[in-house]
């Protein structure tokens, strides 16, 4: 792209927000170099010296040292602070990743998990040693418990999949407790594509159940699919295309005149906190992912929190052990369950996560927390709303807290890819692309997002769609406003090119 074209589009979007300048000329650290210079002042050795050659083979020295930049200090943390600025981050941008509610992380959890009191503990301590904690921990239980509306919840599983997998064997424990030997499992095809993978690792097999044009579950294809070998069905509700199935009664008296059980996979739970509780509408066994709707810090692997709750005939088989809190007022660990599936963490799961999510829930109170889903429902539907002519909308509103929109191509041979790359351009994070259905963008705005925000994202969107019209190669050349330029995703993926050459 020549440097008028470069010029022309950085005069018609809004650069992302940011104290300093995004050039793309910024040299690599190794180009910094000044002979002799250090970021590090190493006091002289206390150790006596001795002879490498005479303690360590020759064939596991080097002939050389490292081949490490030579920079100083102020150089060096410029030339990192100047990187850290080009970071897509929840605290510098509108990050609308759906089914993932990538949502801000008050600061008040991280000093409260950051305590030494709780950070410095040993797991090994005794119980006697660590009241606090153990309070601590038997309180969010019960909080949980309230909020699902089920019997008694374990915090042991240590994310969303590990707290979906300790769901599923729970209820496989549950029906060879009864002498049947159930493989089946469905899985509604708008369920989150977890569920297919948590079926394999506990030895079940999966049956897809077909879903309706509006993204409701089917209930002649579930009815049809029911039998004496069916588990269970894991569904997601709301579900990943936004929609809330109110069928959901009627879904788990299906299942339960077979012997069945219904799992809710909690991911989308933001959606629901005081509106609704999944006990209360026939839900044996569900996850929550306290890395979401309790507004942990999550992404790139971790860390999570996945703790299970469970209806009152499924608590024989809760993971050992378990917090309680004992007659004399004290708390402590129960290891005697019989009938327990075991311990699916060590120790006794993630607890700096479930620190902060006790700090989250105890500063919104029950009050602050149907806040959450009222306001993340509310900028659901608003922004599908200030879309919709503009846009494809698949399904149906009114929508949960999330929605599915498809860019109208018509003919201007712009993907997907394309809309998401050149939001990059107005400093937003691209929302979840090509899932559920293809060609979509996935977009879930949370609760943490002001009116101003959306109404932003909302007229980059509408920019896009003019693009789109009128000037498509704008949209489908972009990002334009990045260090990098569009990339050939595959061959970057395949041969990655990661060497230095000075």
């Amino acid at each position: 792209m020549s440097k008028g074209r470069q010029a022309n589009v950085s005069a018609t979007i809004p650069m992302q927000k940011t104290t300093l300048p995004l050039d793309k000329d910024h040299p690599l650290l190794f180009e910094r170099v000044s002979p002799g210079a250090t970021a590090a002042s190493i006091p002289d050795s206390d150790v006596p010296a001795f002879d490498r050659a005479a303690a360590i083979d020759s064939e596991y020295l080097a002939g050389e040292g490292p081949d490490l930049p030579e920079i100083g200090e102020m150089d060096l943390v410029r030339h990192y602070t100047r990187l850290a600025h080009r970071v897509f981050s929840v605290d510098a941008n509108f990050y609308p990743l759906g089914s993932c509610t990538m949502k801000y992380n008050p600061r008040v959890n991280e000093i409260a998990a950051a305590m030494p009191r709780f950070a410095d503990l040993h797991p090994y301590q005794y119980e006697s040693d660590t009241q606090g904690i153990l309070e601590l921990l038997y309180r969010l239980r019960g909080f949980l418990q309230e909020i699902s509306g089920l019997s008694e919840v374990t915090l042991q599983p240590s994310a969303g999949a590990a707290g979906e997998m300790t769901g599923l064997m729970i209820i496989n424990a549950y029906h060879r407790s009864r002498g049947e030997k159930r493989r089946k499992v469905l899985a509604p095809a708008s369920a989150h594509g977890t569920n297919p993978a948590t079926c394999a690792m506990c030895a079940r097999d999966v049956c897809q159940i077909k879903t309706k044009p509006d993204g409701r579950v089917d209930l002649d294809d579930l009815r049809a699919n029911v039998d004496e070998h069916t588990a269970a069905l894991m569904i997601t509700n709301p579900n990943t295309v936004g929609v809330f199935d109110e069928q959901i009664e009627i879904i788990a008296d299906i299942l339960h005149d077979a012997g069945a059980q219904l799992y809710l996979d909690g991911a989308n739970m933001n959606a629901m906190l005081g509106i609704a509780r999944p006990g209360d509408f026939g839900v044996d066994v569900m996850h929550f992912n306290t890395h979401k709707t309790f507004s942990t810090p999550h992404g790139g692997g971790g860390p999570g929190a996945g703790p299970v709750g469970v209806a009152d005939h499924l608590r024989p088989f809760l993971p050992v052990p378990q917090v309680i809190q004992r007659d004399d007022g004290t708390f402590g660990w129960d290891y005697d369950r019989e009938k327990s599936i075991g311990k699916v963490r060590s120790f006794y799961g993630q607890t700096g996560v479930l620190i902060r999510a006790y700090a989250y829930i105890r500063a919104l109170g029950s009050d602050g927390l149907l806040n959450v889903s009222r306001k993340a429902v509310l900028s659901a539907n608003y922004l599908a709303a200030c879309l919709k002519e503009r846009f494809h909308l698949p399904f149906p509103a009114p929508y949960a807290h999330e929605f599915i929109l498809v860019p109208k191509f018509d003919g201007a041979k712009v993907t997907e890819l394309d809309v998401a790359k050149r939001l990059i351009d107005f400093g937003i994070h691209p929302p979840t692309m090509s899932w559920p259905i293809a060609h979509c963008l996935m977009i879930e705005p949370t609760e943490t997002e002001s009116l101003p925000t959306l109404d932003e994202f909302v007229e980059a969107m509408l920019t896009i769609a003019d693009e789109i019209e009128h000037d498509p190669e704008t949209v489908h050349a972009a990002p334009h406003t990045t260090p990098v330029a569009r990339m050939d995703e595959v061959a970057a993926s395949r041969k990655p090119n990661v060497q230095w050459k000075q």
